[in-house]
């Protein structure tokens, strides 16, 4: 009985550590969310190989249960290049699932930047399957224990130093001695050269978190960590949001802009001087300034509208010109007015009832609408005579409209 509870104590760990190797394993599976060294390509390789030292790295032992060795570092030296110096720690003794960092110190010159690109982790590389391979796991980026990369500039040299965590997780369970794989350093020179340095094997002792205990107990599951995802939607709507927004603004600002622009005021067609002028006469006589006793205002008005339509006809202020000026401008419209003569004679009438202070019978009123409305008709272009004037129109004008000579 206590030999079957061994080995299913056995088989337990055994099915542990493959559980915890393969979650890690997933986790490094991601390039973007993984930092590490920067890995030699095949042409980098090939292109040094004939300018300078090519030292393959050794092969790493079997990580604790067998399995395949892949060959993880090339180191290449350009022609005429000096290595820099490197020095590197790593722990001898560790736990399974552990952290072990592996910190390296490199010593070049002022010109040269040890991985110009950053960290960087290709799941498909050579060396990151001679790791696998090997043992060993890289956390996750944001898991709290990241890669370190520092540089010190020292006179005409500087000191570069990384520091990379790794994690021991052999394949079965007990004591196993690991050896973390020679790992690829780019080293960029100042003439654009590429380096590659090879960092030497690291063995370490690793064994179970619970080897020292006689009965380990099932320890509770670590507490849960916030879980970042992309939320596609929330940023769709937040930026729509955001462009709804500044739309809505530039709209508001343009109708605020088009509002308070000046507006251009389209007047209403004006009807033609002699169209005009018989309306007004029509409203006069339709008035009730005659039933009112006011014809001497009847009598103004009917003038008033008789001067201005000469002056609109003719092109004239007709309103302020005088009787004999008005006379004088007529006398120079071409063909003469055949009505010239009636046209003064109203005109002096109306002046003696304005200036004189007569006052008008209803019989003069109606003589005068008579004669203004006649006036009116008589001057009328004989193109223009029709249903607008209401009447029928006489010589004096001709088809053509009047001018005045010159």
């Amino acid at each position: 009985m206590s030999r079957r509870r061994g080995v299913g104590r056995l088989a337990a760990a055994v099915g542990l550590g493959l559980g915890v190797a393969g979650a890690l394993g997933a986790g490094l599976g991601g390039t973007a969310s993984v930092l590490a060294f920067d890995e030699p390509g095949p042409t980098a390789v090939r292109d040094g190989a004939d300018a300078g030292p090519v030292v393959p790295a050794p092969a790493p032992p079997d990580a604790g249960g067998g399995g395949k060795v892949t060959a993880s570092c090339v180191e290449v030296l350009p022609k005429g290049a000096t290595r820099p110096g490197m020095t590197v720690s790593f722990p001898a003794q560790g736990l399974t699932g552990y952290e072990a960092r592996l910190v390296v110190t490199l010593t070049h010159g002022g010109g040269e930047t040890a991985l110009p690109e950053g960290f960087r982790w290709e799941r498909q590389s050579d060396a990151a399957r001679a790791l696998e391979d090997a043992g060993f796991m890289l956390p996750v980026e944001d898991g709290g224990s990241p890669p370190l990369l520092e540089r010190v500039d020292e006179g005409e040299g500087a000191k570069t130093t990384l520091s990379v965590p790794f994690v021991p997780l052999p394949r079965l369970p007990g004591r196993h001695t690991l050896r973390l794989p020679s790992l690829p350093i780019k080293v960029a020179r100042a003439n654009k050269d590429v380096m590659t340095l090879c960092t030497p094997p690291q063995d370490i002792t690793v064994e179970d978190p619970i080897a020292n205990e006689d009965d380990p107990k099932v320890k509770p599951n670590p507490p849960g960590r916030s879980q970042r995802e992309d939320w596609a939607l929330a940023r769709y709507v937040f930026f729509g949001v955001l462009i709804g927004v500044v739309v809505a603004a530039a709209l508001a600002l343009l109708a605020r802009w088009l509002l308070r622009r000046p507006k251009t005021v389209v007047a209403p067609p004006k009807d033609l001087p002699w169209v005009a002028a018989l309306k007004e006469l029509a409203a006069i006589r339709g008035s009730e300034l005659l039933a009112q006793g006011r014809s001497d205002e009847l009598f103004d008005r009917v003038s008033d509208c008789v001067r201005k339509y000469l002056g609109e006809r003719y092109g004239f202020d007709g309103l302020e010109s005088t009787t004999a000026e008005t006379r004088r401008l007529l006398k120079r419209v071409y063909p003469p007015l055949l009505e010239m003569d009636r046209i003064v004679r109203f005109l002096e009438d109306s002046d003696l009832v304005k200036f004189a202070r007569l006052v008008p019978t209803h019989e003069d009123c109606d003589d005068a609408l008579a004669r203004a409305e006649h006036i009116v008709r008589s001057t009328t272009p004989a193109s223009a005579v029709g249903p607008q004037t209401g009447g029928s129109g006489t010589s004096g004008a001709g088809a053509a409209p009047p001018r005045r000579a010159a």
